[in-house]
């Protein structure tokens, strides 16, 4: 009688084992790209550079290769579907999909110092001073917040947080732009909330065309990695890996020059940025931005 109360059984689903055929035989570089963001060898650089972190320590036969796992993740990133949809196309299940890209993840986040990093030597620093005053005459600008450079690469921005802590000396280092949504530091220069001098509105009007590198700067990023793209339907410590893995796959990407838009940095030449004046005042952000702004900004003729 109990037997008969008891529901049904559903069937067991049949273990399927995949092999290790790579992804990438029967695929040229372009359809590489449009599935992966990277050619044929660039793939093999990525694999190579993370092997040791993914190489499962198995003999089994079923065992993901690094190679499947870095696809797996590279298809992810570009793409921004749905981990299910992932699995689906590639022939893995959900769960699978999930783990490869944690790990992956991870194995990039580990790396980030090497690709990732604040330019500290003098050429880098003048190129990109010189860079952002050749775009509109807004000098000693080494940086957006969060950084970026003329060249378009992303920067570890806690490297940047305690280089400005421990070794920042205001406007004779340079100082960086940053939006309304920061308070102003001597370090870190925003926008006025009401302009009302002429100096005042010619500073706000270089301030958002300078800042405007940093926004292409992340649309460059979202077009190459399309799960930046919308909501990421995961755990923000989560989300905030996957942007520093896509940050490090970007980096890479510049520099094995995996084509997708125009490099507008190419060619920048290394030579002296135009100075500022020391400031001798409270050094107070305020006081550093109404300093630059009236020196820079007062005569147009001259300054712009």
């Amino acid at each position: 009688m109990a037997a008969l109360l008891m529901p049904p059984l559903r069937p067991r689903k049949d273990r399927v084992f995949r092999g290790t055929i790579s992804h990438l035989t029967n695929l040229n570089d372009d359809e590489l790209r449009r599935r992966y963001r990277f050619g044929k060898d660039s793939i093999a650089y990525l694999c190579n550079l993370l092997q040791d972190r993914l190489r499962r320590p198995t003999n089994k036969a079923t065992a993901l290769t690094v190679e499947q796992q870095v696809c797996i993740a590279l298809r992810f990133y570009a793409s921004g579907s749905f981990l299910q949809v992932i699995g689906d196309t590639l022939g893995y299940d959900k769960g699978t999909v999930s783990r490869v890209v944690s790990d992956v993840t991870d194995a990039l986040i580990d790396i980030k110092d090497d690709f990732v990093s604040w330019p500290t030597d003098v050429d880098s620093i003048n190129r990109i001073k010189c860079g952002f005053y050749r775009q509109s005459r807004f000098t000693n600008i080494f940086a957006n917040w969060p950084g970026s450079t003329h060249d378009s690469h992303i920067f570890n921005t806690s490297t940047l947080s305690n280089y400005l802590q421990t070794n920042h000396r205001g406007l004779i280092d340079g100082v960086i732009l940053g939006d309304s949504g920061y308070a102003c530091r001597p370090y870190l220069l925003t926008p006025y909330a009401n302009p009302t001098e002429r100096h005042q509105q010619r500073f706000n009007g270089c301030h958002a065309s300078t800042r405007s590198v940093i926004e292409r700067t992340f649309g460059i990023l979202k077009r190459r990695f399309h799960v930046l793209h919308s909501e990421v339907r995961m755990k923000p410590e989560k989300v905030c890996r996957i942007f520093g893995a896509c940050a490090v796959l970007h980096n890479i990407a510049l520099s094995r020059n995996e084509p997708l838009v125009n490099d507008d940095g190419a060619g920048v030449r290394l030579d002296q940025p135009v100075q500022v004046p020391a400031f001798l005042g409270v050094q107070v952000g305020r006081n550093t931005r109404e300093h630059v702004a009236r020196v820079f900004f007062s005569n147009r003729n001259t300054y712009y």
